[in-house]
This record gives structure tokens, sequence and C-alpha cells, in this order.
């Protein structure tokens, strides 16, 4: 987290509004005592050159403006890797970093969860639409600390032989294994942009709740429940799975799901075919008394045993996937626990 100058560190904690924990604060909550959006109102951007350097960001706000407190993730990059692009930049003549499909690199570097804001500023440093395109990256698996699955998230992505990776002997120079100012010096030729490889934003910004396609249900709203009408309509596929919580019987035909990373809520993953066009209405039906967030989900064979480890253990190796839920918001009282799946 950076702002005014200063770096502060968070740590995953499943009980903590936004799934992440600030100096004993959770993270959503911090970012609202600072008048910024919620986790929830961000889209992922990877940060894979001098934008997850604090001292870039400081130059950011400085000379273009950038405002908020920036959320950068550490994440576990594979499939692709920061080259060293072909051509150079105007400014001061340094070799900038892009990005090339290399199927062996596992790198780690940052993702910004970005408010619509923040992407407008990073579009006018990027040159987006001249020297790089804003992408979803397809070659990629992203991880974060908690051993969630981030992908596809957006990247400045190379839009002009210039931003192309540069290819020595026929192979893109990894940034890792070259500094910049050696590789000012670096002969060879532009290497080729792959197409398959993103898809392309044409324009704006795309909606927060696009990211990820899928919900995370455990009551009316799961398959064969008695809302499961609402929901089938757009789902594709869906999957027993379960999240770090406490599921409560509110007394009132519907339960709660309440952060807790000392306990497992058992649910069902749906995938979306278009979330955007989707939640709304779900967000309606949800109500006031509940809040959408973005959960880690296990559906393994050894889910149960892999989320504990993951909801107390950072950097774990736990293999989760982010989902969209519809958590309390607010105390549980003295509801009952519902044990196993709910049924109303």
């Amino acid at each position: 987290m950076h702002l005014d100058a200063l770096t502060h560190r968070f740590r995953p904690d499943a009980g903590a509004r936004g799934g992440w924990d600030v100096s004993g604060t959770p993270i959503d909550t911090w970012l609202a005592a600072h008048g910024a959006p919620p986790l929830a109102e961000r889209v992922p951007v990877l940060a894979f050159g001098s934008n997850r350097c604090p001292s870039k960001i400081t130059w950011l706000r400085h000379e273009l403006g950038l405002r908020g407190p920036v959320v950068a993730l550490r994440a576990e990059v594979s499939g692709v890797a920061a080259v060293w692009a072909a051509g150079w930049r105007a400014r001061d003549g340094a070799r900038p970093a892009t990005l090339a499909v290399v199927p062996a690199a596992a790198e780690t570097h940052h993702v910004w969860l970005a408010t619509a804001e923040q992407v407008g500023v990073l579009d006018r440093c990027e040159g987006r639409g001249q020297r790089y395109a804003l992408a979803w990256i397809r070659a990629a698996r992203i991880a974060d600390e908690r051993g969630a699955r981030l992908d596809p998230v957006l990247a400045y992505w190379p839009a002009d032989p210039v931003r192309a990776p540069l290819l020595v002997d026929g192979a893109p120079v990894r940034c890792r294994d070259v500094a910049q100012d050696d590789a000012r010096a670096l002969d060879g030729v532009p290497g080729e942009i792959e197409p398959a490889a993103a898809t392309v934003v044409e324009d704006g910004v795309p909606d927060p709740r696009g990211w990820p396609a899928r919900v995370f249900v455990y009551g009316t709203l799961a398959p064969g429940a008695s809302a499961w009408w609402r929901l089938a309509p757009a789902a594709r596929t869906s999957w027993p799975a379960v999240t770090a919580g406490q599921v409560y019987d509110t007394g009132r035909g519907y339960p709660a799901l309440v952060r807790d990373g000392d306990a497992l809520a058992r649910g069902h993953v749906v995938e979306l075919a278009d979330p955007v066009s989707a939640l709304p209405a779900l967000d309606a039906y949800e109500g006031p008394d509940y809040r959408r967030e973005r959960v880690a989900v296990y559906r393994d064979a050894n889910a149960a045993e892999r989320a504990e480890a993951a909801s107390s253990t950072a950097g774990s190796g736990a293999s989760a996937e982010l989902c969209w839920a519809w958590v309390w918001d607010g105390p549980a009282g003295d509801w009952p626990v519902v044990s196993g799946s709910w049924r109303d």
C-alpha cells in the first residue's frame, strides 16, 4: 500500500473486510478511512517494470496527478516475463521493460488493484494506444500470497514495434538477467507481438464487476435452492467449494456468510457468462445487509485442509481461485451456525 510517499505492508487475513489486513485494520476499512474505493471497485493491472517501484509511484503523483492509495499485491507470475524492449524511451534514452511469452519463466511482480482514475494515469504514462495497449493477459498464471489465482489480469502489452521484445540471438532478454544500463547497448531485432496471448481493451477501463467471472454461493442462490432460478440463466458451470468463513442461520429463511479465518464455509462456485450484466440484479436480491467481496475459494479433494492452511499462512502454496461472494455486512449476533450445506 503506497500513500503520501510511504509504503504500508499488508498481509492476508481471511477474517478481515476485503481479505487483507493493514497494520491491524481490515484493508477496506483502511481504504474507507482515506476516502478511497474498496477492493471491489478496483481492477487488476500487472506491474512488471518501474510501476512496482515506490519512487516511480511518487513520480506519478507529482508529474501525472496520481491520487489515492495504491494497492499492490505481490504476485508469482509464470508463462510471461519482463523483457527488454526493442526501442528506447524518448525521455531518457533508457530501454524500457515490456512483456513477452516465455513459457518456462517464473517471476515475482506486483498486481495493482487500481481505481479507474489510477488506470487513466497509467494510460498516459505508458502511452496507451501508441506504445502499449491495455490488455487482458491470457498466457500467464498469476497467484497472490494466499495462492489464489488472479489471472487473467490487465497489463500494458506491446502495441508498437518499439515496445516489442528485443530478440538477441533469437530469444528475448529477460530484465532479471541484464541490468538496464547494460541493456542500452544490446544489439538485436524486434520480436513478434503474439496476438493470441492477450485480449486488447479497446476503450476505457473494464468494469470491476467483470473480474472475476465467478461467484461463490452458499444459500438460497446455490444450485437446487429456492432462488437458484435467479442465477441459473447466467450460469455456465458450477462445482462444490469452500472458503474461509462461517455460515449462520439468520432465522429469516436465508443464511449469512461472516468472514472468519478459523472456520470454513461450504458452498458452490458458479461461473458466469456475463458477470457485468448478471451481478446488478443479484446485488439487488441480496440487499443492503450484504456486501459483495472477492474471496479465495478452494475446490480440490483436499480443499478443507488447504484452505485452513492458507487462511493462517501467507505463501502456503494452496491452490485457490478468486470469486465474488455476498458477505454479511455486520455481526452474526446469537444466530446458530449452519452445519454442512444450507438447505432452505
